[in-house]
């Protein structure tokens, strides 16, 4: 039987009571890697749902005009020689990070699209909503040692949407950003540049200006042990050669990363950055990552592709590597905790998931601003096609 249909039997008494009355927080989730090393949870293979593009003024369009495609050097000539510095800052239009968006251009998708799910009317009632973004950050969480986070979780509907907090640690380090780590951002798009064209079979052009408000996103469909899951990412480009021209299989996802001379260096690329990359691109399905390493000049002149179940080999016979099933079991965890803490079915309540490294995932709950994340728009669209039943008439 499942657990929670006993919880949901409990929410009518939860809603007699006063409205200001928030309900208790329950109790913490420990992250220790040692709890969480069981055999690896069911994850159904990730399906397309659908996608969606934002334009160089961050618009939404409910198409795939933003999709680049893969276009890199060719293997014969004399390899990739790329000034990732070049443009920077006059050709560089950033994303104005001040903007909260939220779930807000997942959810515009959701509201196109409602009507059409994939596994019938009931599906989404079930299911978890949110930025594959935010889920990486819960596959990593068990090894991360630097960087909390807060996760913001409403039930609407049946529904439990999560969407990510700033910290205020992260907040403070991202309005003190170094010009440095400033660069080094924009380098990551700049590579994106050399290595995607427009149209397939033509050739990138790096001549133009990197606008980092453009995104072309993939809109997923899978489950993780017993929770279906709806989640978007950001996809970099696709590659027009692959013999899968379905998607994800035929996504590339580009990464860049500094040149490493010694056999330490790699051990800790493989031990930190290669998780993140595995997290990243496993959980929507996306098969390769192509990486340039740069030099200290900022020029990118060697490429390796990492094909995502091939990481963890790297990391495998190491006793302070990572494991894909703590990751995945440990994310499987955390939805069921949040699944049983967010019991009362009202946008407007919201638990608040926080984690700092070091200790366990702590719950605190709020009400309207500034935790409060389902926009009225959304939450209105979806209320008129599911009317409350009407109200019995008391009898006299």
């Amino acid at each position: 039987m499942d657990p929670r249909g006993t919880k949901r039997g409990a929410e009518k008494t939860e809603v007699a009571e006063p409205r200001n009355k928030l309900p208790r927080p329950a109790p913490s989730l420990p992250t220790d890697p040692a709890l969480y090393s069981g055999p690896f949870p069911f994850y159904r293979r990730p399906s397309e749902l659908g996608c969606f593009s934002l334009d160089a003024q961050r618009q939404y369009h409910g198409d795939a005009r933003a999709l680049r495609y893969y276009s890199p050097p060719p293997t014969n000539g004399p390899g990739p020689n790329f000034d990732l510095r070049d443009g920077y800052p006059d050709r560089y239009q950033p994303r104005d990070e001040e903007v909260q968006e939220r779930l807000d251009h997942l959810l515009c998708w959701l509201l196109e699209h409602r009507g059409r799910l994939e596994g019938g009317p009931g599906w989404l009632a079930e299911a978890i909503v949110t930025w594959r973004g935010h889920l990486t950050k819960l596959l990593t969480t068990p090894y991360e040692q630097q960087e909390g986070w807060q996760l913001a979780a409403s039930r609407f509907q049946g529904t439990l949407y999560l969407s990510e907090v700033e910290t205020p640690n992260a907040r403070a380090q991202r309005l003190a950003r170094p010009p440095l780590l400033r660069e080094l951002m924009y380098m990551g798009y700049k590579f994106e540049q050399y290595m995607c064209a427009d149209k397939p079979g033509s050739s990138p052009d790096p001549s133009g200006e990197v606008n980092t408000n453009v995104a072309f996103c993939s809109v997923l469909r899978s489950r993780l042990g017993s929770h279906p899951l709806l989640f978007s990412g950001e996809v970099d480009c696709t590659d027009p050669q692959t013999p899968s021209t379905q998607p994800p299989t035929c996504y590339v996802e580009l990464k860049t990363s500094k040149e490493m001379h010694s056999p330490r260096q790699w051990r800790s690329f493989y031990r930190h950055k290669l998780l993140k990359w595995w997290a990243q691109s496993f959980l929507p399905g996306v098969p390769n990552v192509v990486a340039g390493f740069r030099n200290p000049e900022g020029f990118v002149s060697s490429l390796k592709t990492f094909p995502t179940m091939k990481m963890f080999d790297y990391v495998r016979n190491d006793r302070d590597g990572w494991n894909p099933s703590v990751c995945m079991n440990f994310c499987a965890a955390f939805l069921s905790f949040a699944q049983s803490t967010v019991v009362q079915d009202d946008p407007r309540l919201v638990h608040l998931f926080s984690w700092e490294p070091g200790g366990p995932v702590t719950v605190s709950v709020h009400r309207d601003a500034p935790y409060a994340f389902l926009p009225i728009w959304y939450v209105e669209a979806m209320t008129q096609d599911f009317p409350l039943p009407p109200k019995t008439p008391s009898p006299k």
